[in-house]
């Protein structure tokens, strides 16, 4: 997962908007967890619509007041603003454990066309591994809520070895029986995002309209 960011800087969305650009940091904020890539713009009203239900769906998840302990649980804003100050707005009542590309780096261009984005909002989730689970799961973390964290999190097989006894870690996790289902469902997106760095050209055609197609 750290590769996907390697080179760049990420910048948690605090007051201070403090830069995390060691590789240390990164694998700290990343590794070994479920990583969303947030595709909006605060022009876009279905953007604008959708982001109290995905900020109250990651509070829920990571938010000591909700959980004993943060889910395995990371989000990048991936900004398709058309201005800094717009991306900043945006941003404003947003949690501060997301983090964002700056506004200046064309990393944000080339998210969209390696991870195939046609539309906003559109929420990638990755792998540990950096493969992809789901190419958009919008429409899910709208119906099921918290819930999908569940499902991905069996999905992906990524496992939590900190709630484990020592002499458990090198057990089996314990499947459930909805788990074929679950790995059915999302082995269609299994590939999506490989290989499509070279896919599509130009800047996305953003309509403050519902959801204008991108790229």
């Amino acid at each position: 997962m750290v590769s996907l960011f390697s080179g760049r800087t990420l910048i948690r969305n605090n007051s201070d908007q403090d830069e995390v650009e060691t590789e240390a940091e990164l694998s700290r904020r990343l590794e070994n967890r479920l990583v969303l890539l947030f595709f909006g713009a605060g022009a876009c009203p279905r953007c604008q619509a959708f982001a109290p239900v995905l900020k109250d769906f990651f509070v829920r998840l990571t938010d000591e007041f909700y959980v004993l302990r943060a889910a395995q649980l990371a989000l990048v804003y991936v900004s398709q603003d058309p201005t800094e100050e717009q991306q900043d707005l945006f941003l404003r009542d947003m949690p501060e454990k997301w983090l964002f590309l700056p506004f200046h780096d064309d990393l944000r261009r080339d998210l969209g066309r390696r991870f195939s984005v046609r539309r906003l909002p559109a929420v990638v989730v990755l792998k540990p591994g950096g493969d992809v689970l789901t190419s958009d799961a919008t429409d899910e973390i709208q119906r099921l809520g918290p819930a999908c964290f569940t499902n991905w999190q069996e999905a992906a097989e990524l496992l939590d070895r900190s709630f484990l006894q020592p002499e458990d870690l090198d057990e089996p996790a314990r499947r459930s029986i909805t788990e074929p289902l679950r790995r059915r469902k999302y082995r269609v997106d299994r590939d999506a995002g490989r290989g499509r760095s070279g896919r599509g050209s130009g800047d996305p055609q953003r309509d403050p309209g519902a959801g204008a197609e991108l790229w």
